[in-house]
């Protein structure tokens, strides 16, 4: 299992993609050890910090690591199963 996340995109939610690219490039090449990601999404791209007032929170936005958005996220998973159908 393969976290997209923190250490391997050094905490920038930006570089997600990349990894996960890479990750299924090892797979469709022949790594039968990589079992799975993990991807740091929400529905909001970022994150925030918990304010006093809880109503200036952003709904779907992490108050914890920073995500990828939804959109992103659904192009991640497209591009992957186009890449792993193709293998053999």
């Amino acid at each position: 299992m393969v976290d997209c996340s923190h250490a391997n995109s050094y905490k920038k939610p930006e570089l997600q993609p990349l990894v996960m690219t890479d990750v299924i490039n090892q797979i469709v090449h022949g790594n039968q050890s990589l079992v799975g990601v993990m991807i740091e999404s929400n529905i909001e791209a970022g994150n925030q910090k918990i304010p006093a007032d809880l109503t200036q929170l952003k709904y779907g936005c992490s108050v914890t690591d920073a995500c990828i958005d939804w959109n992103t996220t659904v192009q991640m998973l497209k591009a992957a199963d186009a890449e792993l159908k193709q293998r053999p």
